[in-house]
């Protein structure tokens, strides 16, 4: 090992880090402009959920932010995010206030910050969105996002004993009933059409079919089912290399979706597979090879990668660039961003060489970190991910094969 090599960090070594973004630019690669935008409203939580990526995993940098976003950064980033849609052309991008704990910021503080994006982006159209865990929804907080159209999506594991496995306060108390005291109060007829949808960890001790159903018990227009975050060197739990649990689980949840006589939800995951076994691209990070073109500012300025990333390692989702002295055009062009952005280029071998590669993606890019080769790795889901995706093919086939049979 070289003098100072120990103080390399894992990005500088392994993938994407040593991608030549030059000469892709050479060879007519264009970047993709963001279309999403990720701002950190406040850093810190309310609750103490034991697998939050932010304060229960390998980077610890929420300790170093500040609580809350402050009006001077918060006016730099609508100015950012206004000067990079007009330098594009682009017609329309979407900010989601997320955390910690967005609402944690007040009422006050959140409206200016909407206030101010809303202002900066002029004509350019804006979907505004915001994250939360849902305790916090109150009647001063939804009247502001109707006056500003901000929609809201909520963070709920299932059923109340499903839920408060993980979703807990600091002191180990369960947060269901409080979660559902605010989704009962955005379902309210003056403010559902601000519902977004939900978004569920998938825990393995927890039925699948009885967890879907206690999610649509509410009627969301939209379902999120995640896996929980992990990869090669800290899998997630009940992982073992050799089963498909995840994939069990959610082709358990597609059949009962799928059956339903009414389509209840959207369930992103399942829906965006199914374009892509159509022939369609994907419109998730999460599958599929479309480029990704959402960035990340922490509540200091500072510009991330998509703080997923967290999971991996220490400083994984970092940029060194910062809303005061860089543009989001200056982001396009790190090698980490470029490596979202180039398909098939980006695959492993042990992806390009399997039938189901366009459609996977090589899964949800912090999951496939592995120390040495960074994240040119197949999913840690993969097995998972194949089986899954299997399932729903093998189903659309019996189905259009039925359409296709001649009538008696």
């Amino acid at each position: 090992m070289g003098e100072g090599a120990g103080d390399i960090m894992p990005g500088e070594r392994e993938w994407p880090g040593p991608l030549d973004v030059q000469g892709l630019l050479e060879s007519g690669w264009r970047p993709t402009p963001f279309r999403q935008f990720i701002v950190k409203l406040h850093s810190r939580c309310n609750l103490a959920c034991d697998y939050c990526y932010i304060y229960e995993m390998a980077d610890q940098g929420w300790r170093s932010q500040p609580r809350r976003m402050s009006k001077a950064t918060i006016d730099r980033v609508a100015a950012r995010i206004a000067e990079h849609a007009a330098g594009h052309g682009l017609s329309g991008v979407e900010v989601i206030l997320h955390g910690g704990e967005p609402l944690l910021a007040g009422v006050e503080h959140t409206r200016y910050a909407v206030t101010a994006l809303r202002a900066a982006l002029g004509a350019t159209d804006l979907v505004l969105r915001v994250q939360t865990n849902g305790v916090l929804i109150d009647e001063a907080f939804l009247e502001l996002f109707a006056e500003h159209e901000v929609y809201v999506g909520v963070s709920l594991d299932g059923d109340a004993e499903g839920h408060d496995l993980h979703r807990r306060r600091a002191s180990g108390r369960g947060t269901y009933d409080e979660v559902r005291t605010g989704l009962e109060r955005l379902a309210a007829p003056a403010y559902r059409h601000l519902f977004s949808g939900l978004l569920c960890t998938l825990e393995l001790a927890n039925d699948p079919v009885k967890t879907y159903e206690a999610l649509i018990e509410f009627r969301p227009p939209m379902v999120d089912f995640l896996l929980p975050h992990g990869n090669w060197e800290s899998p997630p739990p009940g992982w073992s290399g050799t089963t498909t649990p995840y994939g069990d689980y959610l082709s358990a949840v597609f059949d009962r979706w799928y059956a339903a006589p009414e389509r209840e939800t959207q369930i992103r995951l399942f829906t965006e597979i199914i374009r892509l076994l159509c022939g369609r691209t994907s419109r998730s990070e999460a599958i599929g090879l479309s480029p990704v073109a959402v960035v990340v500012v922490e509540t200091s300025g500072a510009v991330e990668q998509v703080d997923t990333l967290k999971s991996a390692y220490d400083g994984a989702a970092g940029t060194l660039l910062h809303v005061l002295k860089d543009s989001f055009d200056a982001v396009l062009t790190l090698p980490a961003i470029a490596a979202r952005q180039i398909g098939m280029r980006a695959m492993s071998g042990a992806c390009l060489s399997c039938d189901l590669v366009r459609v996977c993606g090589g899964g949800l890019y912090p999951h496939r970190y592995r120390p040495g080769s960074g994240f040119r790795n197949p999913s840690v889901y993969c097995q998972d991910l194949y089986r899954l995706i299997s399932h729903i093919r093998r189903v659309m086939v019996e189905d259009v094969s039925l359409l296709s049979q001649p009538r008696a």
